[in-house]
C-alpha cells in the first residue's frame, strides 16, 4: 500500500515464501525486491543469495522485524543492497526502494554503526560473539576501502554530504539539512563514491570513519 501510491513505483508481484520469491523474480524481472528474513520453505537470506547470483541487476532490500547482527551481516554478504526494520518510517521505505533501484546501498540508521564497527574492526569481539561462525567478508574488505580514500580530494561540500550520509540521512534529508535540491545531493553523493573509489554508501561511510572524518558516537 505504501509503495503503490508512489507515481514512480509499481508493485509487480508478491510472494509468500522464499522459493516463490525466487521464482517470481525470474518471471517478473523486477528492479527491486523487498525481502523478509524469516519465511517458510526458503529463508530470505538464501533467497537473496540465489536472486543476486541469478539476476545481478536485481537489487534486494531486506525488511525485517529482527534487529540482529547475524541477519544483518548475512544479508549483506548474500548481496542485499539495503537493510531496514519494519518500524521504519514509510518515507524511509520509499527512499530505500528508490536508492536500491539507482544502484545505491541503504542501511537503517540504527544498524549503520554496527556495519562500521565490523568493517573497521571496532567491536569485532562483540560481533563475533553475536554471530558465531558468521561471515568475515566485511572485515576482510576494510583494508581495500582504506587504501582508496583520497579524502583531501573531496570538496568542502562533498565532505559535508559524506558526514550526513554517515549519520544515516537519506538524500531527501540531506537536501533539507544542507538547503540544496535533492538532485544536487545525488550529484554530490555520486562524486563522493567516485572519488573514494567505493561501490556504495555503506563503503563510503566506512571510509569516512576510517579516515577520521567522523567518529563513532559523533
Amino acid at each position: 500500500m505504501i509503495l503503490s501510491v508512489e507515481d514512480d513505483l509499481e508493485v509487480v508481484g508478491q510472494a509468500t515464501d522464499g522459493e516463490r520469491a525466487v521464482a517470481a523474480v525470474a518471471e517478473l524481472e523486477p528492479d527491486v525486491v523487498l525481502m523478509d528474513v524469516q519465511m517458510p520453505r526458503l529463508d530470505g537470506i538464501e533467497a537473496t543469495r540465489r536472486i543476486v547470483a541469478d539476476h545481478p541487476g536485481v537489487r534486494v532490500v531486506i525488511l525485517t522485524t529482527f534487529d540482529r547482527d547475524d541477519y544483518l551481516f548475512d544479508a549483506l554478504t548474500a548481496g542485499a543492497s539495503g537493510f531496514l526494520l519494519k518500524n521504519a518510517d514509510p518515507d524511509d521505505l520509499v527512499d530505500a526502494v528508490r536508492a536500491a533501484a539507482h544502484g545505491h546501498a541503504l542501511l537503517a540508521p540504527e544498524v549503520t554503526r554496527r556495519v562500521i564497527e565490523r568493517s573497521t574492526g571496532n567491536g569485532a569481539g562483540e560481533a563475533a560473539g553475536g554471530a558465531p561462525g558468521g561471515p568475515s567478508a566485511a572485515g576482510d574488505g576494510a583494508p581495500a576501502a582504506r587504501d582508496a580514500i583520497p579524502l583531501p580530494s573531496l570538496t568542502q561540500r562533498e565532505r559535508e554530504v559524506l558526514v550526513l550520509v554517515a549519520r544515516g540521512l537519506s538524500n531527501a534529508e540531506i537536501a533539507r539539512e544542507a538547503y540544496v535540491s535533492e538532485a544536487t545531493v545525488k550529484t554530490h553523493v555520486s562524486n563522493v563514491l567516485a572519488k573514494l573509489g567505493v561501490r556504495d554508501r555503506v563503503q563510503a561511510v566506512v571510509a569516512a570513519y576510517e579516515a577520521g572524518l567522523v567518529a563513532p558516537g559523533a
